[in-house]
Formats: structure tokens, sequence, C-alpha cells
């Protein structure tokens, strides 16, 4: 596939991963509508990337103004729904609304823009629709229940309406299961009261950059495939255990739960050991 022309909306573009998209189609010739909240930011990446790309800043749980903001946005070919919010907090202190944020951020906003995209899409018999999950879209990875649910969910959504759209519209699903990349993702996580957390994460740090995640992903959907895993080491070797043995996947799970569990007890914040110290070996 090649992107040299084609309409591509971004969402969640003003920063990280999805900063990184817009750098990458934009290279390939894509002529780009960037989204999010803060118009300013927005302007920011079109100056650096394409400065003619169309800004559509927009609340992705504003139910509806979202009408509105996909008849402005257009015919498009390619839809990146990427804009979400993480977790770090664990399930016996999360607050309900926590959950209904992040399901409401992650989950039902990327399906409802899809939903109002999809139409459009059929009647013209082609269109890409791709979205961002997150290996924590395969595992039940601790201090993110919420995340957890919303991006297995994500995963089952877009599943489903491959299996509708594929043959019947020419309409691509791919869907993108990235591991740690260095963003924000986990200093604008939520803690149990819905507070951001404030601060990054080692294995955040110790992720993979934006750009090449971007490659990887861009790599990915050009060669036709329908899920596209952007992780590496222990990250990606859990992904494969979660089909291959899942028993032993979830007993490092389990204990990495104990060992959050117990510093709880002791009165202090749980917090992320090092990813190969959870799931490695």
């Amino acid at each position: 596939m090649s992107f040299q022309g084609k309409r591509v909306w971004i969402t969640g573009a003003s920063s990280g991963i999805g900063a990184a998209l817009a750098a990458a189609f934009a290279s390939e010739g894509a002529r780009l509508v960037l989204s999010g909240r803060r118009r300013e930011a927005l302007a920011e990446v079109a100056a650096r990337v394409q400065p003619d790309a169309a800004i559509l800043p927009f609340e992705a749980t504003g139910w509806a103004a979202l009408p509105g903001v996909v008849e402005e946005a257009g015919a498009v070919d390619v839809l990146v729904n990427n804009a979400g919010i993480s977790q770090r907090s664990l399930a016996v202190d999360t607050r309900p609304e926590v959950y209904r944020t992040i399901v409401e951020t992650d989950l039902l906003a990327p399906i409802w823009l899809t939903q109002l995209v999809l139409p459009g899409m059929a009647e013209r018999r082609q269109g890409h629709i791709v979205g961002i999950s997150s290996v924590a879209g395969r595992l039940g990875t601790v201090l993110r229940t919420g995340y957890c649910a919303a991006k297995h969910g994500l995963i089952g959504y877009l599943d489903a309406l491959r299996a509708e759209v594929e043959q019947a519209y020419g309409i691509r699903v791919t869907t993108v299961l990235p591991g740690s990349v260095r963003t924000q993702v986990a200093a604008n996580a939520l803690l149990a009261d819905g507070s951001a957390r404030g601060e990054s994460d080692p294995n955040i740090e110790a992720g993979m950059g934006p750009a090449e995640c971007a490659r990887r992903i861009l790599a990915g959907i050009a060669a036709g495939a329908r899920e596209i895993l952007v992780a590496e080491g222990a990250e990606a070797h859990a992904a494969a255990l979660r089909f291959s043995d899942p028993e032993r996947l979830f007993d490092m799970l389990a204990r990495e739960g104990a060992r959050l569990a117990a510093e709880r007890e002791k009165g202090g914040r749980p917090e992320p050991a090092k990813v190969g110290q959870t799931i490695a070996g």
C-alpha cells in the first residue's frame, strides 16, 4: 500500500506515538488531519511535519459533537485511532469513575469515531481503519485492570469489524499492539483516585523510541498486516506466551501481583518492576 496522496486522520496526534505517526505518514506523502484536545500542540506538530495539515481539535468523549467533527474532517482514506490514557493503580484501590474514564476514552471513543466514519468508507468501497491497542490488550498486566479491559475490548471490536467489512466492502482493519514506548503515557496515567501519575516509570523510559514504533507500524500497514505487534524482549516473549503457554504467563504475572500487594500492605505505593524482572524467563 502506498500512502502518497492518501488523506490520513490521526487522533492523539499532539505527542508520543501519534506525533511520530504524523511525521512518518507525512514523509510518505500522505495528507494529514491531526486531532487531539490541544490546538496549540497540534499546530506545533503540523509546523514540524506538514505545515498545511488540517488541524481538527476535539474531545474524544464529546459524543454530541463527534458527528460534526466527522463532517468537518471529510472523506478520509485512513483513520488512525490513537488517542488514549493509561493506568497505574491496583484494582482493590481504584475508584469506579477511573474505570469509566479509561473505558470511555480507550474503547468507546474509538468505536464511536469509527462507526461515524464507517458508512462513508463502505459507500466508497475502500478505506483503512487502524486501532492502536497495546500489548496490554493481549495480557492481563498488573496495575492496569481498566486499561487492559479497554484495550482487550478494542482488539475484539476491530477483529469483529474486520470480519464484517474486509471482503464485503474492501475496508482494511489493522490492530496495533505496542509495548513500552518512550512517551508521556506513564506520566499521564491515572492513579486510583483519578489523578495523573505525574512521572514516568522504568519500563517506559527504557522502551522503544516513538519514531521507530511509527516506522514499524507504517511498514506493517503498507504490507497489509491485520495485526502488528510492536514489542521487543520480554514483552514480545510474554505476548507469545499468551497463546503458547498461558499458564506459565499467568504464574509470572501472579507473582508480580503478589509483590505489589505486599508493597501495598506495608503502606508503600505499588510501583511497576522492570519488565524483564516481571515476565522474562
